[in-house]
């Protein structure tokens, strides 16, 4: 065989809400394809591997070479999705990493975005700017009980601490674009009272009055049990807490605009927590809300700082289209291509097997790992698969004809999430992604260190 090609053996409720998201082997049975379309797959993985540009490596570090296509391709988008077809797999996170990297050396990014809360990611930006603490103690404040409290990620917050400590006059930083869970801290509550106290002291014990209750969300579970009407109410106040905040306007002043956002954040995840939890469509909606509120602290991050950002998140979340519609009627990908036309590009991730973290309770319960073996025929990934490199990345947008129309067909496509098992689900690659990047073998991420 050639030496190149690949060897034959080569966050339930809280996790439905809030997330798109023993090892054993989990095969996923698919018939085989019919012997009159042998012809027709091989001429696609043909047409594929002329599109195909072979990755050298997952890690960070090194010689990026093989990454300069990769970076023609993104253009002058100013944000990049990248996704993940699990929330924990090693190699998606480390190749971010490494994606990220090129791209703040090459191409001037300067952020970093995480589907994790908009409060925490302000944490990790306060540690990333000033070197006031320990990225592994960060990582376990702000990434405790994710699948993102994982060596991988302490290990791109110390990239990123040393290239602000070696670079002052241009520093990269980290934001949460997502909801406020698990918790909404006092301390984050007080980033807002704070500003109004220095600056519209007469204001603040109305302010304080209308945040009684709500502040702080110690536990979005806790926060979930109580009932719906006591939610509803405790939401229109932190709406009329944010309207009252946006009445101090000061044109021109950072603080105030600064804020005004997190008074937004507040307000935005009281709302999303007035989810009907017994109501399928009131999820579905609480969902749609969800990847909106993450579009548009992208774009109000990304206006704000005028820096370009790479946007991490499920492969459900960056892309154009869901995998799961129902569940996730419009997804962040398709709010920033209304906002953003050309200026947002997404890459998907598929992989063939591996191990990965996910947990086999819908509430509660760790994450750990599980294992899949390899894609059956009549997978977009089978297919994928046959190409001759190990590890790839195409551009969809410009890949041959014949391969664009492979592409353009739904297919069964793993993406797991917070709970599995996990049934592929039907996607058209070429209508969720303008790049896609795929892995022959995945593992799961390492546990994070004391």
């Amino acid at each position: 065989m050639d030496g190149r090609r690949k060897c034959i053996s080569r966050r339930g409720l809280l996790a439905t809400a809030m997330v798109a998201m023993g090892a054993a082997l989990v095969p996923v049975a698919v018939q085989a394809a019919p012997a009159d379309m042998a012809e027709e797959k091989q001429n696609a993985v043909r047409a594929l591997e002329r599109a195909a540009h072979p990755l050298r490596s997952t890690e960070p570090g090194g010689d990026t070479a093989d990454l300069r296509a990769l970076a023609t391709m993104i253009g002058d988008a100013k944000v990049v999705g990248l996704g993940e077809a699990t929330h924990g797999s090693h190699e998606f996170f480390t190749m971010k990493e490494r994606v990220f990297r090129h791209l703040v050396e090459k191409k001037g990014f300067t952020t970093f975005s995480l589907e994790m809360s908009w409060s925490a990611g302000l944490q990790i930006d306060d540690y990333l700017q000033t070197g006031k603490g320990d990225a592994r103690k960060i990582a376990k404040e702000t990434l405790g009980n994710s699948p993102w409290e994982r060596e991988e990620f302490v290990s791109l917050l110390e990239w990123m601490r040393d290239h602000n400590r070696s670079h002052p006059g241009r520093t990269v930083h980290f934001m949460g674009n997502d909801l406020g869970a698990p918790t909404l801290s006092d301390e984050f509550f007080g980033r807002v009272t704070g500003y109004v106290q220095r600056n519209h002291p007469a204001a603040l014990p109305r302010l304080n009055e209308l945040y009684t209750g709500l502040r702080p969300i110690d536990d979005v579970f806790a926060y979930l049990g109580k009932p719906l009407a006591e939610r509803q109410r405790l939401a229109a106040k932190a709406q009329q807490a944010l309207e009252l905040v946006s009445s101090q306007r000061s044109s021109g002043e950072e603080a105030f605009v600064w804020a005004e956002q997190n008074a937004r954040s507040i307000a935005q995840t009281a709302k999303f927590l007035t989810m009907d939890v017994s109501d399928p469509d009131s999820v579905a909606a609480s969902q749609r809300f969800r990847d909106e509120v993450m579009a548009q602290n992208v774009t109000w991050w990304q206006r704000q700082t005028g820096g370009k950002v790479l946007l991490s998140a499920h492969n459900d979340h960056v892309g154009y289209n869901a995998g799961d519609p129902t569940m996730y009627p419009k997804t962040q990908g398709s709010f920033l291509r209304d906002t953003m036309g050309k200026n947002y590009l997404p890459i998907g991730f598929t992989f063939n097997q591996g191990s990965f973290l996910s947990k086999d309770t819908a509430l509660g319960g760790d994450w750990k790992k599980f294992t899949v073996g390899a894609a059956g025929p009549g997978r977009n990934e089978h297919t994928l698969d046959q190409v001759r490199h190990r590890d790839f990345y195409l551009d969809v947008r410009h890949a041959p004809a014949r391969a664009r129309a492979w592409l353009n067909i739904a297919r069964p496509t793993l993406n797991l999430g917070t709970q599995f098992p996990s049934e592929p689900r039907d996607i058209a690659i070429a209508k969720s992604f303008d790049v896609l990047i795929h892995l022959h073998e995945v593992r799961e991420a390492d546990k994070l260190k004391p």
